[in-house]
């Protein structure tokens, strides 16, 4: 793997790590299964769009800089997070293409990079801050993880103590892993001093041809980085894809206090 070398690298970019915090809103989804002409992050959650609910957490927070990703015809989505930036993600070629597409607007950033999809309104301040710090720490990719009632088909979490070996999705994973009850809710924490490194070095070897972003751990970790999880309440990395998620999302923003 040539870790000694790597490590070298990291010692080198210790010195530069700096406190900021950036964030990136996956927010190129299309509305088809909410049935509306609407792009899915614009969708009301009690009355504001998904995507607001975010960018008021983010924004309450002091991030240094809120990105999000766009599809070409995203005008409502830009319209809606301006004045800060977008970047369109040309052809839906996957969650790890979309936060490529930043590269330019990030380029030099030197603190944590967080990375939410924009169907996801309710996650917390004290959630993203967990995340940083864990970044803070010196682990190069935290992901945002949680334990559901049923685990279902959800990707899985493998830990060893307070490292994240991989993420294995349900239907790769083994007997053993399935029982696992850790979850990974696609949402993470990126140092971005390696951010784009290991973007570069996703491929798209599988049958959607797609770049997927929960390959950042095997290879972060291949280059001889360190990966972490966090533990968030399930509630609180809820997504809608449908109406009725949708309607879920607004009972669970309502009740949030009782959590």
């Amino acid at each position: 793997m040539g870790t000694n070398f790597i490590a070298a690298g990291q010692d080198e970019k210790k010195d530069f790590h700096n406190g900021e915090i950036a964030a990136v809103i996956l927010g190129a989804g299309k509305g088809t299964r909410m049935k509306s002409d609407l792009p899915k992050v614009m969708m009301p959650v009690c009355g504001k769009p998904m995507i607001r609910h975010i960018i008021d957490t983010l924004k309450a927070m002091g991030v240094a800089k809120i990105v999000t990703v766009v599809s070409p015809d995203g005008d409502v989505v830009r319209q809606e997070t301006a004045p800060y930036p977008t970047a369109v993600q040309e052809k839906q070629l996957g969650t790890g293409d979309a936060v490529r597409c930043t590269k330019e607007i990030l380029s030099g950033f030197q603190g944590v990079v967080l990375v939410v999809f924009g169907d996801t309104p309710l996650i917390t301040a004290k959630t993203f801050e967990l995340a940083a710090a864990k970044i803070r720490e010196g682990f190069a990719v935290a992901v945002m993880g949680f334990r559901p009632d049923d685990a279902a088909r959800y990707g899985r979490l493998v830990m060893d103590g307070n490292e994240l070996l991989k993420i294995v999705e349900y239907k790769d994973a083994t007997e053993e892993e399935r029982k696992i009850d850790f979850c990974n809710s696609g949402c993470m924490g990126f140092d971005g001093r390696y951010l784009f490194d290991i973007l570069d070095r996703i491929g798209n070897e599988n049958a959607s041809g797609e770049y997927y972003l929960t390959d950042a751990v095997q290879i972060a970790r291949a280059m001889g980085l360190a990966c972490t999880a966090i533990e968030c309440h399930p509630k609180e990395v809820a997504s809608a894809n449908t109406r009725e998620e949708l309607a879920q999302l607004e009972e669970f923003y309502k009740d949030r206090e009782n959590w």
